[in-house]
């Protein structure tokens, strides 16, 4: 049972209504305590209790009020004997409950198979079904052991049961190409999960390994888009139908997919017939979509690499033979006056003498550089680029994927698609006159002359290759915002089917939702109001505000003085060597294990495989060293030894059926709330709804998609973004290209965080916030709170036309008024689009329709004034409060105090993240996430520890707590000999 309960919830369950109080139940004020605690115990669990403990104390406490009795008077109170036998009777028959039997079962399992098994088989869920099935039938819950033989044995008979009708929806051929796939031998495992790199065969329709289908692309390529369609061809090949799979909830897809993924192919042959058919043909339907997206993915990289290259071969080969030229104007001066006074001369003669010949090369050179001619030389790199190499993958794409628009704008490229499937076995240098083709969409205004080429007969021809390299940037750009998709992909699928389907319907549910007003007017009103205030404040404050000077002119208007520097409390670091005295050396691996016994982390592992044979300890132990090796990226060989009894395939075999990405984050989010609950509120303050967000690159292998170059940072690697609260406890975290959106990220954050934070406000700093991400900010109902790097060029915005006049000391940084016209008339889609985020699509997703390539879309603008709205309201505020500008920096440090801890724990490998495979890069990050917890977590019970003592809390000043931070490890070992003695605890307080 739960240890606490807020108020409402024990005026709820534990208050004891007039009839129960004028029930008899004994003379005895122990008696009558005793009785009410079990009556009330019983009516919440459905059971009673076995031992004294089960009964939280504020439980006996509540009810001992109510009965003006001492709950002291409990511990006298005997569970084991008559009189409370007598008492579970008596509250038996006073509910009509009776107990379990044997014959309870069948039923039980029966309804499970049912009613519950077909739509989910998660066990917190089912167990809780279970509890409201005992319930309703007035019967006793029994022990958990029995509950959970029930619910085993259900599950075991409806798996069987649905084996067995997918198996019959397959066809024989089907099974036949399971089989034969499955005869191919997999290549040797590395970690358990199979080389970084799946050597593929030749040909694009040769057979492939179950391996090699599991695998992820490689770096972009054409030998990655060859590789992706021999998979998508291997996949076809098996004839798997859809009909079988979509009565089943996605949900229960993904349990049979990952089940499915933790086998190699020897594993697969030892199932028995209907568990082997159908895992593979499901795992196999479903991995479809992922390689789909896979290969847009490619294409798109691949399209873009064209151009970019292209222009840096161009860059490069000019500026070899090109210096920038100095005085330009006085150069040309000279030749003005020298052709006016000698206007019949001999340029040579006249010119040359005082400007040198290779200084007027030098400054055409330059002006190719950057003009019209430029763009020429680029395309011509380009084509021949294109036609040369990347040409080869037109067809692989045109034959396997399927491109779809939901608007009639993008239509032209669609039809442009189909012009050149028709035509991709043709050989011709020009379209046929006859072919319709669609130049308006398709090709940009500054490559119509490339692409129009002027025949022998004087009429405009349309040059094939160069249509096609228009045709394929147009692709990518609208794929890019998703205004064209792809049949059958999940990232790339139809963007409409991440929008709630039912908004018409439950319009009002989803404006509740989101506390927001169904009216549009009574929105807007609200937020014009703050406008109108927040500037007139500022206006009125910015006179005596001495941190913050407006200048007339210029782009660089805003002066803001730079904060003071804090100084380091002086007694933090004396607490620090105090820690590193009492507990010196302390391994990174004992904090993980102290943390599993106080926390219970590894109970969050569950086996992918349908049933769990490895006891208790034994998988404790596994499970601990796995997270260990992952976390601190030196492999789960290296913490092998020859004092621990586990060895290397134990360890793979733990990660392989036990560590997912969803059973990671739950760990974590059940580490970073026993923090939030072990907190001594004297010493960290109340609890925060604050929390500041920021990324950190770390260097990884190249030969996969997730690596790119980082354009601030310099070198190849992934980033993952952060969101860490004000007292270093991190609450969720992202492996993200270093490409992504901070944007999305951020709200990702906010809205899926792994713990019990209310988040109301975030800080970023500028890379996490635009006028996008403020405009959702608002409607998803939290503070988007940036350190802005250009803050001398901002603007405020006005609420309306003609109002500037009320803001006369603002002039300088004003800008136009806000559309609230487009506002009101995209409310309602601007409120789908957060509810869709809000109740789980993927915020990048959602973000991505929102980019400068989709300007002109109507919801994108109205979310662009909604936001500059936003904004100028926030910048009203930062520049008028010192307090909040002080508030946001200091946010920002924590986060940054917990990148710089990152390097202690993820010390492996040089820091790299050394695999190809997106899930391996997730899980590494995840485990570093759950480390760096646990190191919060210990710490936080070792510093309340030290401050117990007199001494220390009188030493202590309040800008000493202002500044303390958990994330410390001056005492922390995270290298040496990994002994795992589980009979040895870290001696925080008395046991």
């Amino acid at each position: 049972m739960r240890r606490k309960f807020t108020e409402l919830e024990m005026a709820e369950h534990w208050t004891l209504s007039p009839k129960e109080m004028e029930i008899p139940a004994g003379k005895s004020r122990i008696t009558r305590l005793g009785y009410f605690v079990l009556l009330k115990y019983f009516q919440y669990e459905n059971s009673f209790p076995t031992t004294r403990r089960d009964i939280p104390t504020a439980v006996v406490e509540a009810i001992g009020d109510q009965l003006s009795i001492n709950p002291a008077l409990f511990s006298e109170y005997r569970l084991d004997d008559r009189t409370a036998s007598r008492h579970r009777s008596a509250i038996r028959e006073h509910l009509g409950v009776r107990e379990a039997t044997n014959q309870d079962g069948q039923p039980l399992i029966d309804w499970l198979i049912a009613e519950v098994l077909p739509h989910t088989s998660d066990d917190p869920t089912v167990e809780a079904e279970v509890d409201k099935w005992l319930r309703r039938k007035k019967i006793e819950s029994p022990s958990d052991e029995r509950i959970k033989t029930y619910v085993a044995s259900a599950k075991n008979s409806f798996e069987k049961s649905l084996y067995q009708r997918l198996l019959n929806a397959l066809p024989e051929e089907c099974l036949n190409a399971i089989d034969a796939m499955l005869q191919l031998s997999d290549p040797e495992l590395i970690d358990g999960q199979g080389p970084d790199t799946a050597e593929m065969p030749d040909g694009e329709t040769a057979p492939l390994t179950f391996h090699q289908i599991k695998s992820d692309p490689g770096r972009a390529s054409l030998e990655s888009v060859f590789r992706e369609v021999a998979k998508l061809n291997s996949i076809k090949c098996l004839m798997i139908p859809d009909a079988p799979w979509l009565a089943i909830p996605p949900r229960e897809l993904e349990v049979l997919k990952r089940r499915t993924s933790s086998y190699d192919s020897s594993e697969l042959r030892q199932l028995t017939s209907p568990a082997r058919y159908v895992l593979v043909a499901v795992y196999c339907w479903l991995r479809r979509r992922e390689i789909l997206d896979g290969f847009v993915e490619l294409l798109v990289s691949l399209i873009h690499r064209i151009d970019v290259r292209a222009e840096r071969r161009v860059e490069k080969e000019l500026l070899n033979d090109f210096k920038r030229v100095r005085g330009k104007s006085q150069m040309l001066f000279k030749i003005a006056e020298l052709s006016v006074e000698n206007p019949d001369g001999v340029i040579s003669d006249v010119i040359f003498p005082i400007v040198p010949k290779d200084s007027l090369d030098a400054v055409v050179k330059e002006f190719k550089s950057g003009g019209p001619a430029f763009r020429t030389i680029v395309h011509k790199v380009m084509r021949n680029s294109y036609s040369n190499h990347y040409r080869q993958m037109l067809p692989r794409m045109l034959d396997n994927l399927v491109f779809r628009s939901n608007n009639t704008l993008h239509q032209p490229v669609i039809e442009a698609l189909e012009i050149l499937r028709t035509y991709r076995n043709d050989r011709f240098q020009y379209f046929p006159d006859h072919v319709d083709l669609r130049l308006e969409s398709v090709v940009p205004a500054k490559w119509r002359d490339v692409v129009l080429e002027e025949g022998k007969d004087g009429n405009e021809r349309i040059n094939r290759i160069n249509y096609e390299i228009c045709v394929l940037q147009s692709l990518r750009i609208q794929l890019r915002c998703r205004e064209i998709w792809v049949e059958g992909a999940r990232k790339y699928g139809n963007p409409d089917e991440d929008l709630p389907s039912d908004f018409n319907e439950r319009r009002a549910d989803y404006y509740a939702d989101l506390d927001l007003p169904s009216e549009s007017n009574d929105f807007i009103n609200k937020i014009r109001l703050e406008m109108a205030e927040a500037l007139q404040q500022l206006n009125d404050d910015l006179p005596r505000n001495r941190y913050v000077k407006l200048r007339e002119v210029g782009m660089n208007r805003i002066a803001l003085e730079p904060l003071d520097e804090q100084k380091e409390p002086e007694n933090l670091h004396a607490l620090k060597i105090e820690i590193n005295k009492k507990w010196p050396a302390t391994g990174l691996l004992d904090i993980l294990k102290e943390t599993e016994f106080r926390v219970g982390v590894t109970d969050c592992f569950k086996t992918a495989a349908s049933r769990e044979a490895l006891e208790k300890p034994a998988l404790q132990r596994r499970l601990l060293l796995s997270l260990y090796g992952l976390g601190t990226n030196t492999g789960l060989k290296r913490v092998v030894t020859s004092e621990i009894p586990e060895s290397y395939k134990d360890l793979v075999y733990a990660k392989r059926r036990y560590i997912t990405r969803e059973f990671l984050r739950n760990a974590i989010g059940k580490v970073v709330n026993a923090t939030f609950a072990a907190r001594d509120p004297e010493i960290w303050g109340e609890g925060t709804t604050a929390c500041a967000s920021d990324s950190k690159k770390f260097g990884s292998w190249d030969q996969n998609l997730m690596t790119e170059w980082h354009i601030r940072y310099g070198g190849r690697g992934v980033m993952i973004y952060w969101h860490v609260e004000r007292k270093s406890v991190c609450i969720y975290s992202q492996l993200k290209k270093c490409s992504s959106s901070e944007v999305a990220a951020m709200m990702e954050g906010v809205l899926r965080h792994c713990s019990d934070m209310e988040v109301e406000k975030n800080y970023v700093d500028s890379h996490g916030q635009s006028a996008v991400g403020f405009a959702f900010s608002r409607l998803l109902g939290f503070e988007l709170l940036p350190r802005l790097k250009a803050i001398s060029k901002q603007r405020l915005y006005l609420p309306g036309p003609g109002t500037a006049a009320n803001y006369p000391k603002l002039a300088p940084i004003l800008a136009r008024s806000i559309d609230w016209g487009l506002i009101a008339q995209q409310y309602d889609e601007m409120v789908r689009f957060a509810s869709a985020m809000s109740n789980g699509v993927d915020a990048e997703s959602v973000l991505r329709r929102f980019t400068r390539e989709n300007a002109q879309h109507p919801t994108y603008r109205a979310l662009q004034q909604l936001g500059l709205a936003a904004k100028t309201i926030f910048l009203c505020r930062y520049l008028n409060s010192l307090t909040l500008r002080q508030e946001i920096h200091e946010g920002l440090n924590v986060v940054e105090n917990w990148n710089s801890a990152n390097s202690f724990i993820f010390y492996g490998k040089s820091g790299e993240v050394a695999t190809n495979r997106l899930e391996d890069q997730e899980l590494s990050v995840l485990c570093l996430h759950l480390l760096q917890s646990s190191l919060v977590y210990v710490n936080t019970l070792m510093i309340q520890r030290v401050l117990r003592e007199k001494q220390w809390r009188r030493r202590l000043k309040p800008e000493d707590l202002r500044a303390l931070t958990p994330l410390i490890y001056l005492h922390v070992n995270p290298y040496g000999e990994f002994k795992l003695d589980m009979g040895d605890r870290i001696q925080i307080e008395s046991m």
